[in-house]
């Protein structure tokens, strides 16, 4: 029996790493989406100046020495076309609902200091009303009686705008890793709040290759920081709890460049699929249901439908067990623009098969939503939603899957069928409703843990033991039953994020001892089958 679950579980990796393999090295380039929307974007940017955006006239430029007679330097113009696409998401009307300091002001003056003297009386104003409201916000709050390095996580966060003095003495920084564009570090501020802080890798894929093609650093570092910032923006516009939060920037000079800038952000753990694949079913479907959220959110967001290019786990993160999208860099609202008599215009190409969206009124109907579903499908419901679910579960887990894989349901009816597979589990409807005779008696012991007597299941909360989930007392007696070591358990009084409790399944009874607030089952004997 040992030697059949090591064979299946072995053929179960394979079958994982293969298709993670295949995923990996035929995920379909999103420059082709970006190729297209940026030719119809720049085929729309060649009007006389007159129609282009104030203060963005070709003659107001900064002059490159490199220029081609009749065109715009290359460079330049990517420049040009990243600050455009931040200004846009700027500029775009939203419904605001934070009430915070940092969701009450927009991040406009993230402008680079110096960058196209248009900007600079934008920039003066955005000052002034920005200090305006940080006065306003700090007259209306009480006078601290403790210093900051005393006040609890939420109270940073809530009551402080993050900048360069947030960040001038911190500790324990540590490089988490880097991209094309950016590095990431964890510090700690105030000896007691870990961060997350984002800046341009000069080492980094997007920086060498730019300044070893143009042959210009500042400029090079202007292009990858207007990733950042457009990151930021979005961070900034798009509020949701699967959404990393922004707690504030800092510019500063450093390697000879001006306003090289620094977002600092809420910290979080790498999402590791191989991990996630030996976690409980109940929080791999916490992910999957983070993860759907999320993707309604996009679908229907103040900026209009967001579609994340470059989706990939790598591009979140967890927070106490809630998944969350890090890399908004890459993300997109443009939706792929297209012609009736071109099918091919609205092909969403991916490794295992292709498909073809209708062309509505110039643009790709729903393009941007049904990419991010059907990314999520293949890169997390595929892997982490029927596995070791709840056999009452798995028939309408089965169909969430299919369908997402199949793109037959909107963002909107996989969300609903995600949210009532939660409802079923949390209420326990789940579990069979007969009055099935238990095998054995059980003697329930108050205020008693027993020490030691541990074996190894899976899926288990701790490495070293059996720790599961139940609804109730009467499912953690099916589970014992249905394992051949268990002779007792114990309901530590802990519960997951759905309410079940944590129950620590044992061999025996043998070393228990006094512990206030737990409570203990053991199996008397076996009853006649």
């Amino acid at each position: 029996m040992k030697r059949r679950k090591m064979v299946v579980a072995a053929g179960f990796c394979l079958s994982f790493f293969t298709g993670t393999l295949m995923n990996l090295l035929f995920i379909p380039g999103f420059e082709h989406h970006g190729e297209r929307v940026h030719r119809h974007h720049h085929e729309n940017q060649q009007q006389p100046d007159a129609d282009a955006p104030a203060g963005l006239r070709v003659d107001e430029l900064p002059p490159v020495e490199t220029a081609t007679v009749g065109r715009l330097p290359e460079l330049q113009r990517q420049i040009r076309e990243r600050l455009d696409e931040i200004l846009r998401y700027r500029q775009k009307p939203a419904h605001w609902v934070g009430t915070g300091p940092l969701e009450r002001r927009r991040l406009m003056d993230l402008e680079q200091r110096g960058e196209w003297e248009t900007y600079k009386g934008i920039r003066e104003r955005l000052d002034d009303q920005k200090q305006i409201q940080r006065n306003n916000y700090n007259q209306s709050q009480p006078t601290p009686a403790v210093s900051i390095a005393t006040k609890s996580h939420r109270e940073i966060t809530r009551a402080s705008v993050l900048g360069c003095s947030s960040i001038d003495n911190v500790t324990n920084v540590q490089y988490l890793g880097s991209g094309y564009t950016k590095a990431v570090y964890k510090a700690t501020l105030n000896s007691s709040f870990s961060v997350a802080l984002k800046s341009v890798d000069f080492g980094g894929h997007d920086m060498e290759n730019c300044v070893k093609k143009y042959g210009s650093s500042t400029d090079c570092y202007k292009l990858a920081s207007f990733k950042i910032v457009k990151e930021m923006t979005l961070m900034e516009r798009l509020q949701h709890p699967n959404i990393l939060k922004l707690y504030g920037y800092c510019y500063q000079d450093s390697n000879d460049i001006k306003d090289t800038v620094t977002a600092i952000t809420e910290l979080g753990s790498p999402l590791e699929m191989i991990q996630l694949l030996q976690t409980p079913w109940e929080e791999r479907f916490r992910i999957c249901l983070s993860l759907m959220r999320l993707l309604h959110y996009l679908a229907h967001s103040p900026l209009g439908s967001v579609t994340l290019l470059d989706f990939r786990p790598r591009q979140f993160v967890l927070v106490e067990g809630v998944l969350k999208v890090t890399d908004l860099d890459d993300a997109s609202v443009e939706e792929t623009p297209c012609s009736p008599s071109s099918p091919s215009d609205c092909l969403m190409e991916f490794p295992a098969r292709n498909f073809t969206l209708p062309c509505h009124k110039g643009c790709c109907e729903g393009i941007n939503e049904k990419r991010n579903l059907y990314n999520a499908y293949r890169f997390f419901f595929t892997y982490l939603l029927p596995h070791s679910a709840p056999s009452a579960l798995r028939p309408l887990l089965d169909k969430i899957v299919n369908s997402t894989g199949e793109l037959i349901w909107s963002t909107d009816e996989t969300l609903v069928h995600l949210e009532k597979v939660l409802d079923i589990y949390r209420n326990g409807h789940y579990l069979k409703n007969d009055t099935q005779t238990h095998k054995a008696e059980y003697k329930r012991v108050s205020e008693a843990w027993i020490a030691g007597e541990n074996y190894r299941c899976w899926p288990s909360y701790q490495h070293d033991g059996c720790l599961l989930s139940v609804f109730s007392v009467d499912e953690a007696i099916e589970v014992c039953e249905s394992h051949a070591q268990c002779r007792a358990f114990i309901m530590t009084n802990q519960s997951t994020w759905t309410g079940h409790q944590l129950v620590l399944f044992k061999t025996g009874a043998a070393s228990m001892t006094t512990a206030p607030g737990k409570l203990s089952y053991i199996r008397l004997g076996a009853a006649e089958s």
